[in-house]
């Protein structure tokens, strides 16, 4: 590990000031920042912890509309909390299924939103990665991609990274409309949650919208009829510490038996939270029903491109979007 500055600003301005440094980098829970630093992976010239800044929030709480998080409320506070298992169960159920309990104790949901997408080709120094290295190739495109993504990877510059965004939290955001709050040099900003993470294109190593030095604040997620009808399931090699093979976060607003509005999001198959407008257009003024959720799931991966190695992910995540499409319907009634 090289040599860094360790700076603990006591608001956010200082914390912004402290960011603009080159070669700065934010951190709190630390779950992911400090395992790529220990492989050399992140090379840091200086760590700005944010715990100590009393104006950044980390408390969850109700607002006309919606739930405020704030970006330092801890994965397991949020997925515990009543607000959010009773009005937005999906994104409970998504944190409960991610990484373990004693990381979800640390990790927060301004760190969550940021991790970086990566695969064993970018942790490993030995090997070309376009993500840490930009220009040196992906090794994961004829190699070892039993683990990599079948969904935004369509041809072209996409083709410099396969790796697969990591967290269950920002599937569940994203078919729930979250809104990222940041706060940066040109002032408040926010951000759709489907507009925060981008797919690799000419630049895999640039996977967010913030700007540098940028900082997510707070994230307010609506409360509305397709929330309180929502689900997220995820499969994967064990039952903990694992990342999904495929994962789906749903949410239906039902009139009888009739779909009225849809919000369909994949994880484990996609470079970033994969919303699939398609599938959801498949679905409304359909009856609920397991023939509509089954083409549902099948225009969701109508376009997908897997390697050598992950094509049973096209009919994996499939069967996983139909089944919470089927246990959202079943859910309580709004």
């Amino acid at each position: 590990m090289q040599p860094f500055r360790y700076l603990r600003p006591r608001d956010q301005l200082a914390a912004l000031e402290a960011g603009r440094a080159d070669g700065a980098a934010f951190i709190a829970g630390g779950t992911g920042l400090v395992d790529l630093l220990k492989l050399g992976v992140e090379r840091p010239a200086a760590l700005v912890d944010l715990t100590a800044a009393a104006d950044l929030p980390a408390t969850i709480e109700e607002i006309p509309g919606g739930i405020r998080i704030g970006a330092l409320a801890r994965n397991s506070e949020v997925a515990h909390h009543p607000l959010v298992r009773g009005r937005l169960p999906a994104l409970s159920q998504a944190l409960l299924s991610g990484a373990s309990a004693q990381l979800r104790n640390m990790a927060t949901v301004g760190g969550n939103l940021l991790q970086r997408t990566r695969c064993g080709y970018f942790r490993d120094l030995a090997w070309p990665c376009n993500k840490r290295q930009p220009g040196s190739g992906c090794s994961a495109l004829d190699g070892e991609n039993r683990m990599h993504a079948v969904l935004g990877v369509q041809g072209g510059a996409a083709d410099r990274c396969i790796a697969v965004h990591p967290s269950d939290m920002c599937v569940a955001l994203v078919a729930l409309d979250a809104l990222v709050h940041t706060q940066g040099p040109g002032g408040p900003r926010t951000i759709p949650i489907g507009e925060l993470h981008l797919a690799p294109g000419a630049h895999p190593e640039i996977e967010t919208a913030l700007y540098p030095g940028e900082l997510v604040t707070q994230v307010v997620v609506p409360v509305t009829p397709l929330t309180a009808r929502s689900h997220y399931l995820k499969v994967r090699d064990r039952a903990s510490y694992a990342f999904a093979l495929a994962s789906a976060a749903v949410a239906l607003e039902l009139r009888g038996h009739t779909v009225q509005a849809a919000r369909v999001a994949l994880g484990g198959v996609a470079t970033k939270p994969w919303r699939s407008r398609e599938a959801e257009q498949a679905l409304v003024g359909r009856p609920a029903t397991r023939a509509t959720f089954q083409r549902a799931a099948e225009v969701a991966l109508a376009g997908a491109r897997p390697r050598a190695q992950n094509r049973y992910k096209i009919a994996l995540a499939q069967r996983v979007i139909a089944r919470a499409l089927a246990t959202a319907a079943a859910g309580r009634a709004t």
